[in-house]
């Protein structure tokens, strides 16, 4: 049975998502980047040497193994980087405002016309459509730019052996051996996430087995060039055979009638766009939603914030992601591709009671002061958060690093 690529949620595009994104979300460049940092482990060592037994007794060559493990080691910063995912602690608006950015938007349109052609080869061939190809492509690499520089060998088994999802992660590892004994690629060239997803639209290994094709036949299913065409019909070929429909939405924004029952929601309950229409569901421009098939209605940000009408497609994007957060920001970024809006629906104040007004309200404030947050997208990131802790800490504040309506008057 193919394993789901997400069958246990990696957030790979999401961990690309940080450095993409503006705001402050990252802490600016200061040396080596601290998940490449190989550290003596013993422990990793014998794991190592015990693993080395299973791989062989299941075909890989000793030369093989011992060609990928030459230069491989204990990466704890990979496991750091398990444990803060992007989809678990970024609110919906706020992944939004990072995969559907104006400058994400730009960027897409701008690569679906350099690359039309082949996309549209690729959407003939595979019957999934070249902006929902150039969405995943967006929110996994930004376009290729961001496909990861973690050793997809030392990543992998550094997570099988830190064992909190060790039989996935061992799995992914026999994998990746796997496809480097088929000399689809080299060890050096064999980087990624630090999760092990690989190339242009983070493919992780078995996915990588099951799905990658090589389109030009030209003998080699390469996810890694820089020419992005193997990458691009891989996810398409991906999405296909999970199920995609042509044609056929992900979802469509609605406005829920005054009192609608919220027991209704989730994926669970289906019905037919007509009797979502029946209880007075309307898309945005107060019309019913066409019938696009059994649909679930979904209020991600809670009954106050947008809600969406999903269809068969969004169960489909699931297998890449199972993340609501990442379905979502893939099927609103392929909309926008095309000319779809922003979302409409207002999304509900955050914990502190700001809304992105009043969060882009005060970076705008803390940079004027001289705290610069390098960005004003709303999104409170490392690099706003080092900003209000500068700005507290200068005008005698408890230091908190913390977004609040408090140290917006404060600055107003």
């Amino acid at each position: 049975m193919q394993v789901s690529r997400r069958a246990v949620l990696l957030g790979f595009g999401a961990g690309m998502l940080a450095a993409c994104s503006g705001g402050g979300t990252t802490t600016p460049a200061s040396g080596p980047d601290p998940v490449l940092q190989m550290v003596p482990d013993p422990g990793y060592d014998a794991w190592v040497v015990s693993f080395r037994r299973r791989a062989l007794s299941q075909g890989i060559t000793a030369n093989t193994f011992d060609t990928a493990f030459r230069n491989a080691g204990f990466l704890p910063g990979v496991i750091e980087k398990d444990r803060n995912q992007t989809e678990f602690s970024r609110s919906l608006q706020d992944y939004l405002a990072i995969t559907a950015s104006d400058e994400r938007v730009s960027k897409g349109k701008v690569a679906l016309n350099q690359y039309g052609a082949v996309l549209n080869e690729i959407s003939a061939r595979y019957g999934v459509e070249p902006n929902v190809i150039v969405a995943v492509w967006g929110v996994e690499s930004y376009y290729g730019e961001r496909r990861g520089t973690v050793p997809v060998i030392s990543a992998l088994s550094t997570l099988a052996y830190e064992g909190r999802r060790g039989p996935f992660f061992e799995q992914q590892l026999m994998a990746a051996l796997e496809i480097l004994q088929n000399g689809d690629t080299t060890p050096g060239n064999m980087t990624g996430s630090w999760a092990g997803a690989m190339g242009h639209t983070q493919f992780i290994p078995t996915s990588y087995l099951g799905f990658a094709v090589d389109f030009r036949g030209d003998g080699r299913r390469d996810i890694w060039s820089d020419d992005p065409t193997d990458a691009l019909a891989s996810t398409a070929a991906y999405l296909s055979r999970s199920g995609w429909t042509e044609g056929q939405p992900w979802g469509v924004e609605v406005q829920l009638p005054s009192g609608f029952n919220t027991g209704l929601a989730g994926r669970g309950t289906t019905r037919s766009p007509g009797d979502w229409a029946a209880m007075g569901i309307r898309d945005m421009n107060g019309r019913a939603v066409p019938d696009y098939g059994a649909a679930s209605i979904i209020i991600p940000s809670g009954p106050t914030g947008p809600a969406f009408m999903v269809f068969r497609n969004f169960t489909v994007i699931t297998r890449y992601n199972n993340a609501e957060s990442y379905v979502i920001g893939v099927g609103h970024l392929s909309d926008r591709l095309i000319g779809g809006p922003p979302v409409r629906g207002d999304f509900p104040p955050d914990a502190q009671g700001m809304t992105l007004a009043d969060r882009q309200e005060l970076q705008r404030r803390l940079t004027s002061a001289g705290y610069d947050t390098q960005g004003t997208d709303g999104v409170i990131g490392a690099k706003t958060q080092a900003a209000i802790s500068a700005y507290e800490a200068q005008t005698g504040l408890p230091v908190t690093g913390i977004a609040t309506l408090t140290l917006l008057n404060s600055l107003r």
